[in-house]
């Protein structure tokens, strides 16, 4: 047991140094590439975050666990929303761009809703199909894609209030340094949460704990470490749109991509989740649009952010509860 919890905390350390890089990198290139720091975040920052889930739900689904990689799936938006973006805002309030509004907001909402939907035993409207099907998985992931080029397309707009809100810019790192920065911090992320998880996991096993507790709780939030440290690492630097569009970009490639391409592998039973489950994952993804609206208008203050993260602690309470 010691030698594993030394092994958690060595993947752990790993995931914070590799966070530090990631930041000042992906800032870096998005200043020399004239790309927002919101698309950076969304895209590469978010994809290389998310790799441990993808490994983790791609496994799980070439072994029919099921359970496994949509409970990780599951606990990691949960956990995105709650707790990263929760302790980013109260690290430093996170500003909401107009664009985050109109468009990823809204697709945030949307496929978490449809992915609930899909998971719901039948109803009396014959809505739920309790999993995904082979075919939804590939309709999900043409709906990553179609999201990813029309974000790019409208990043003008984000440019243009990141620029208003700006101060002097820093001199940007040469590019060969950036990427080097960049490559290294995704790399150490995901070595380190990969060490984490499976250590953590161990542990968990060795509590006698069952596969969709281990994956909605202890799995998720490992698998969000690399998140977790680059979204508050990001709002204590100031760039919160960077922070933002981790944890938005994450929780759409988690859906979209690694439960799409998950359920191409096999097709996804979810009927081990719980109403509670698809509740807490729906409330997270609304409270970015009633927290927009309350308090300062257009941010996610810091008592905002402390509402997050209680929901998490009461999601996670209910579960040790009745596990």
């Amino acid at each position: 047991m010691a030698i594993e919890i030394l092994l958690l905390v060595a993947g752990l350390v790993l995931v914070l140094v590799g966070a530090e890089a990631i930041v000042d990198g992906a800032s870096a290139l998005a200043r020399r590439w004239g790309i927002s720091e919101f698309i950076i975040g969304l895209t590469i920052v978010a994809i290389g975050t998310s790799a441990p889930e993808m490994v983790v739900s791609f496994i799980s689904a070439a072994e029919k666990n099921s359970d496994m990689a949509v409970g990780n799936i599951i606990g990691s938006n949960i956990f995105n929303t709650a707790l990263i973006l929760g302790l980013s805002a109260i690290i430093a309030p996170v500003a909401i761009t107009r664009g985050n509004l109109r468009r990823d907001i809204p697709v945030n909402i949307g496929i978490t809703a449809l992915l609930i939907l899909l998971g719901l035993k039948k109803t009396l409207f014959g809505i739920g199909e309790n999993g995904l099907s082979r075919i939804e998985g590939i309709v999900f992931l043409a709906l990553f894609v179609w999201y990813m080029i029309t974000s790019f397309v409208h990043d003008k707009d984000n440019l243009a209030e990141e620029a208003s809100d700006a101060g002097a810019a820093a001199k940007p790192k040469p590019l060969a340094l950036s990427i080097l920065y960049l490559a290294g911090g995704l790399a150490a992320l995901v070595y380190g949460g990969h060490l984490f998880v499976d250590h953590a996991q161990t542990i968990a096993r060795m509590a006698g704990l069952s596969d969709k507790f281990i994956a909605i709780t202890v799995l998720a939030a490992g698998t969000s470490l690399p998140e977790l440290a680059t979204s508050c690492l990001a709002a204590a630097k100031g760039k919160g749109q960077l922070a933002l569009g981790n944890v938005l970009g994450s929780n759409t490639f988690n859906i979209l991509l690694i439960l799409g391409g998950s359920a191409v592998i096999n097709p996804l039973s979810m009927g081990n989740m719980t109403y509670l489950d698809y509740t807490a994952v729906f409330m997270c993804a609304m409270s970015l649009v009633i927290f927009s609206w309350t308090g300062q208008r257009n941010r996610i203050d810091r008592l905002e952010g402390v509402a997050l993260v209680l929901i998490q602690v009461l999601y996670f309470a209910y579960l040790f509860l009745m596990r």
